[in-house]
């Protein structure tokens, strides 16, 4: 989310920001957690792989 203030506030891309912000909301909502974030006793994945679903979901919305 840090990419999508970047994005917004000093950038001006506000378009793009959303778009971020859509695609970590899509992978999140799916189930993904890093161990941070995880709840107790729940599975969780390293940051490499949900970088990548984040990724993979802003191509997909393209």
């Amino acid at each position: 989310l840090s990419v999508a203030l970047l994005l917004r506030y000093s950038l001006g891309l506000s378009e793009e920001a959303v778009a971020v912000e859509k695609a970590v909301d899509e992978v999140l909502s799916a189930g993904h957690r890093t161990g941070d974030i995880a709840d107790a006793g729940t599975a969780s994945v390293g940051t490499k792989y949900l970088g990548q679903r984040i990724a993979d979901a802003l191509e997909s919305s393209q």
